[in-house]
Formats: structure tokens, C-alpha cells, sequence
């Protein structure tokens, strides 16, 4: 493959990674990062990623201290160099699991939180548990938590049987898609 091909793959991997990672709620050039690092073969400091982002210091730093939190990137240390440098989880599974469990983390826990609070709130007012305004909304939240039940036990069904469970337990569920 021709250098200039491969470096046009490679910014447009970045660019797609970042437009899907700002679409998450995730900072975009936090996105790019971890693309970048992801393909990179070599560990990279914060003045080469910089430089191949054109991001500020601040920002690299920033983003690269939020996607080590994560468990997404990890610190190198490179004999003789006092600089950090960095490189990404490379197995997209473990990438899959981790950012899964993050955004399940802040986003899909609140929000089934909130959704328990609110269905115990209604069940507390035995008035407004008659009327059908009340009843709808019950109905609707449980079944909304109930949706968010289903999810997380499909997620947590794929992370256990793993990689390599993954496949026949698609065909699984094709069979059951082909029956209904």
C-alpha cells in the first residue's frame, strides 16, 4: 500500500472515530486520540500526538489522562526518555467490553436509578396510582426499565461467553428472528 494511501486511511479512521465518538457524548478529540494511538504500531507522546492532531497541550493532556481512566490507553515508559508516552488497548474485545461498561457506568445506571425512583414515587401516592395518567406513566417506565433490564443482561451474557461465544450465540439469535 502506497504511504499516502495508508496515511488517507488512517486520517479518515481518525476523523470517522471522532464524528462517532462525539455522537456518544464523548469529546471528539478524546475519540481521535484513542483512534490514532489504536493504529499506531509505536507508543506516541503527547508532543507527537499533538502535532499529528494539531490539539493543544491541554487538550492532549486532558484527554489523554480521561481515556487512561477509562483503561482504554496505557502509559509506556521508554528507557532513556523522561516523556510519557502512550499506547491503546489493541484487542477490539476488551475495547468493546470497556467502553461498554463505561458508558452503561454514566449513562444507562443513572438513568434505571431515576426510573426506580420515579415508579416507587408513583407507588407511594395511592390516589394518583388510580388515575390513568398515573397508570400510563407506571406502565411506560416499566417497561422502559424493563428494556434496560433485558439490555444489560444481553450485555453481560455476551462479555461472559466471550469473543469466541460470540458467533454461535448470533446464530442463536438468528434462529430465533427466522422462528418469530
Amino acid at each position: 500500500m502506497h504511504n499516502s494511501r495508508l496515511e488517507a486511511a488512517t486520517a479518515l479512521f481518525i476523523r470517522r472515530w471522532g464524528e462517532m465518538g462525539a455522537s456518544w457524548g464523548i469529546s471528539r478529540t478524546m475519540a481521535e486520540i484513542h483512534a490514532l494511538l489504536f493504529l499506531t504500531t509505536e507508543p506516541l507522546c503527547t508532543d507527537d500526538i499533538m502535532e499529528r492532531l494539531q490539539v493543544s497541550r491541554g487538550s492532549a493532556s486532558t484527554n489523554l489522562r480521561q481515556l487512561v481512566n477509562w483503561g482504554l490507553i496505557y502509559r509506556v515508559h521508554q528507557r532513556g526518555d523522561r516523556k510519557e508516552y502512550f499506547e491503546a488497548e489493541h484487542d477490539v474485545w476488551q475495547m468493546f467490553e470497556i467502553i461498554t461498561r463505561e458508558r452503561s457506568r454514566r449513562e444507562v445506571q443513572p438513568i434505571v436509578e431515576t426510573i426506580e425512583k420515579c415508579l416507587e414515587m408513583i407507588s407511594q401516592d395511592g390516589d394518583a396510582e388510580t388515575t390513568p395518567r398515573a397508570e400510563a406513566a407506571r406502565r411506560r417506565m416499566a417497561a422502559m426499565h424493563d428494556f434496560f433490564s433485558t439490555m444489560n443482561r444481553l450485555f453481560n451474557l455476551m462479555v461472559k461467553v466471550g469473543p469466541r461465544g460470540l458467533s454461535p450465540m448470533t446464530r442463536a439469535i438468528e434462529k430465533l428472528q427466522r422462528l418469530a
